[in-house]
């Protein structure tokens, strides 16, 4: 009997001793992971004067970056965290979509994703982090408000870090020692992806749910389109409808197919070439079903050229007069941008070092493809005196070919 009893508490000091340890253990995993990203927010944001003498440009500091072993997002999650939503522009015209879900790449989302990763941003994977995205942009499309929401590092404390209620407008003077956000991140994206800004939000926030509202621009040549019938054709758009028939079905996963359309306007830029004006159309609703806007713009097209009256709108509209969607070419996605997403009193904030920083590039980005355009326009003056040579050829032959004709005919010629 004393022998059980001796062994029961040889068995009970063992378990005592696993606990021990298994605490001991995740305590060094703790210091270990706040060890490694303090190293590597050091070498993203502060870097001493002997380190910004030896970086020399964005590109070798990025392959530094690159060159950084891997990390666990899950011992991450002994850090403080805190929700955010972040503001995000890309230029679609590379990516195969916003979301990672088609398992084409690259995408938006997959690029964001390698980019919180690389700054030790990222609090658990994917799921873990209560991700959320405002919408899934087609491939080519382009946006300058996207919105996404998820947890990430944060070096405020938890109850500091998650105190707002929702739709609390928090000043920027209010974030006193927390992550810059917006510059980290931009440091790492590719060019055609940025971080706009950030703002703290509150855990019941979701990007797409907590959304009011969305605005879709869409750009295109005036050329001879007739813009009062295009006009008075997308303003029968406006208010709810059923637009099953300004969509591509999904009826695995949509079954209602309302939507509420608020704004329609069509206006036009700045932006002139070789005398033709570039116009805009502005569309803002509640939300939008797949590819909604393309198909819209497509009818208003076919509407500009006089192929159909403004008033296919309203036979489109009417599900009982057009039960079935008719055949006919979407709007090219390379136009579209998603141009902002509407939130209640949520404001984007961003620091004065990491917004210098973003309008330089954005201008650099500008006057890159102002020089390739410039460049594609000398290659259409090279091409003119060819084309006009060509053209006088061609118009010398047709003039030779008559002639020949012509002396190949018979004469009639009458005699007395």
């Amino acid at each position: 009997m004393a022998t059980q009893l001796n062994d029961i508490d040889y068995i009970a000091s063992l378990q005592a001793r696993v606990k021990e340890l298994e605490a001991e253990n995740a305590k060094l995993l703790s210091q270990l992971a706040d060890c490694q990203s303090h190293e590597m927010e050091k070498k993203l944001l502060g870097p001493d004067e002997k380190v910004k003498e030896s970086i020399k440009g964005n590109r070798k500091s990025k392959e530094k970056i690159e060159k950084l072993q891997g990390y666990n997002t899950r011992l991450m999650s002994h850090h403080n965290k805190r929700y955010v939503a972040l503001k995000v522009m890309y230029f679609g015209k590379r990516f195969y979509g916003f979301a990672s879900e088609a398992q084409m790449e690259p995408t938006v989302e997959s690029e964001i994703f390698k980019a919180l990763e690389k700054t030790r941003l990222l609090v658990g994977d994917k799921k873990e982090s209560q991700y959320s995205r405002c919408g899934r942009t087609d491939k080519g499309v382009s946006s300058v408000g996207q919105v996404i929401a998820l947890f990430l590092r944060s070096n405020l404390k938890m109850a500091e870090a998650n105190n707002g209620s929702y739709g609390e407008t928090v000043l920027e003077e209010q974030q006193e020692g927390e992550i810059d956000y917006v510059r980290v991140l931009n440091r790492v994206l590719p060019n055609d992806i940025r971080i706009l800004g950030w703002c703290p939000v509150p855990v019941d926030f979701h990007a797409r749910f907590s959304c009011l509202s969305r605005e879709y621009k869409y750009f295109f040549w005036k050329e001879n389109l007739n813009i009062p019938a295009m006009e008075s054709a997308g303003m029968k758009l406006v208010g709810e409808h059923d637009f099953r028939n300004f969509c591509k079905m999904d009826a695995a996963n949509v079954h209602n197919y309302r939507r509420h359309i608020t704004t329609f306007e069509i206006s036009p830029t700045d932006v002139r070439y070789d005398g033709n004006q570039l116009w805009v159309i502005k569309i803002r609703g509640s939300a939008f079903l797949w590819h909604q806007v393309r198909c819209m713009v497509a009818v208003l097209f076919l509407v500009g050229k006089g192929l159909e009256s403004p008033n296919v709108v309203d036979m489109l509209l009417d599900t009982n007069w057009t039960p079935r969607k008719p055949q006919y070419i979407m709007a090219s996605e390379v136009p579209l941008v998603l141009q902002s997403c509407e939130f209640e009193d949520i404001k984007f904030m961003c620091s004065s070092d990491a917004g210098e920083s973003l309008r330089v590039h954005l201008v650099n980005e500008c006057q890159t493809y102002q020089l390739q355009a410039a460049i594609f326009h000398e290659a259409l003056l090279s091409c003119v005196p060819l084309l006009q040579g060509a053209a006088n050829t061609s118009k010398l032959a047709a003039n030779s070919r008559i002639q020949e004709d012509s002396l190949s005919c018979p004469s009639y010629v009458t005699t007395n």
